[in-house]
This record gives structure tokens, sequence and C-alpha cells, in this order.
């Protein structure tokens, strides 16, 4: 979800990003060379900031698709959830839920998270990764965002988080592509929520969002978990796991329909 996906991690990004002292606006290549030094400072290495930012342009499409997000709940629940749950998408479902079953089942003894929630997000998100996880590079929409003033330090904050990515080895640079604010892989994290949940879940040594499914799917469960998710409590509007699931999306509607999807899986 392209629209949605920015909301989600606002919250947590504005609490938990130091200030950053690049300064937006003005010339783009003065404020590349200002986050180059943010980066190092932060303790990107200079082959990884060369790599990265080294010759990076802005994006002029970035910045208009960021402008025409507006209204995206403008529809009632049940308008909603027909265009985003319909029985072609519950099936796969169930398909993912039983081919998966025993990684689901892991997953679920460590984070508490039911297999249902954790594939009702995966199918929203991606269509069970066979989707559109977007095709924009990475760097270079976060490096548009970050020098347009509206949400500097949000987005200067991501962009330190991306570079975090490739220094750790998680993914190449070539590999680092996403939506139109930067969200990455399967379930869509942008980069910050990447390194705080992300989760080597296959044992490689590496967190990879775009194409591990067990690093996807723990990932994912671990957001829910550290966010106060309980495993075998009510998830329904009102709930206490209604509640965690604000740092999945901050839409009501959004989260209702996860667990409409969730149900329907389990054929509730």
């Amino acid at each position: 979800m392209r629209i949605i996906r920015w909301a989600v991690f606002v919250g947590v990004v504005i609490c938990s990003t130091p200030t950053y002292a690049a300064r937006c606006g003005g010339d783009f290549n003065a404020f590349v060379a200002a986050m180059s030094q943010e980066a190092q400072a932060a303790g990107i290495s200079q082959a990884v900031i060369s790599q990265a930012l080294g010759g990076v342009t802005q994006d002029p499409a970035v910045l208009a698709f960021d402008r025409r997000q507006r209204g995206t709940f403008n529809k009632s629940f049940e308008q909603y959830v027909s265009t985003r749950v319909g029985p072609g998408r519950i099936n796969i479902g169930r398909q993912m839920l039983q081919r998966h079953g025993s990684l689901l089942s892991r997953i679920e003894q460590k984070f508490g998270v039911p297999p249902e929630i954790v594939v009702a997000i995966w199918g929203l998100e991606s269509d069970f990764g066979k989707g559109d996880v977007g095709k924009m590079p990475v760097i270079r929409t976060l490096a548009t965002m970050a020098h347009d003033c509206r949400r500097t330090e949000l987005f200067q904050g991501e962009l330190i988080a991306a570079l975090k990515i490739v220094q750790r080895g998680d993914l190449p640079l070539r590999d680092l592509i996403g939506a139109f604010a930067g969200e990455i892989g399967q379930t869509q994290f942008l980069p910050s929520s990447y390194i705080k949940y992300g989760v080597d879940f296959d044992g490689n040594g590496h967190v990879d969002l775009r194409h591990s499914v067990p690093d996807v799917l723990a990932s994912t469960a671990n957001l829910l978990h550290v966010s106060g998710f309980k495993g075998g409590a009510p998830y329904g509007e009102g709930t206490a796991n209604f509640e965690a699931m604000r740092e999945w999306n901050r839409a009501t509607i959004y989260r209702k329909t996860i667990g409409y999807f969730a149900d329907r899986l389990m054929g509730r």
C-alpha cells in the first residue's frame, strides 16, 4: 500500500530519529554533501557513502507523488475492504498458510503473532511478495524527500538508515529499491523500521526483506510483538491488539481490513 504505508511509521520515526543538521532546500548537491558528513558521523563508511550518494540526483516524480497524497480513505469500510480482500486473494492466502505452515508456527512461538495476521499483512502489502514492491532507487527517493523542507528531519533519518542497510550488508545498493516514500520489501518497511525490527530468521547473517520469506514474515511479526501484540488475544476493533497494530498502520479502516482478512483466511 504505497499511500498508506508512508503513514505507518511516522510516529515511530519522529520519536526515535536523532536531529540532523543538513539544511533542506537550496542547492541539492550542497545538501547531499552535508548528508554525506552526517552519514560519516553516523558510522557509515566512506566507500558506502561514495557508492550510494555519488552522483545522486533529485527525482521530481517522487515529490509530485508525495503532493498528490490526499484523501486515501474516503470510502466506507465495506467499500474499501471489497477492493482489497476478494475470493482470489483469500484462496492464495490460505495456500500461503499451508505452504509456510511450519515457518509461521515457529514465528508464532517466538513472537506471539498468529499466522493469519502475518499472512493478511503480507497479502495486503504485496500480494504475498508477487505484487508491486516498488521500482524506485531508495537512496534517490529519500535524498529527494530529505531535501524537501516539509519533513526533512524525518527523511534525513530514513536516508541514514538506508545507508546502514547497505553498510550492514543486508541488501546491496542495486537491490535497494522500493516505493515512493522509500518503503522496502514484501511488507514495505521504511528503512528505520528495517533497522529496528528486521529479523534474520533464515540464519544467513543478513536481514533481507526483499527476497527472504522467513525474514519478511518474522520481521513483520516482530514489529507487532515489540508494539505490544499479545498472542491468543482478540484483535478486533477496540482491543489491545487492535491498538498495537497502530504501529503497522494508524488508519482504523486498514487495521480493520487486516483483521477481516485474517478472519476470512481462517474461515471465520
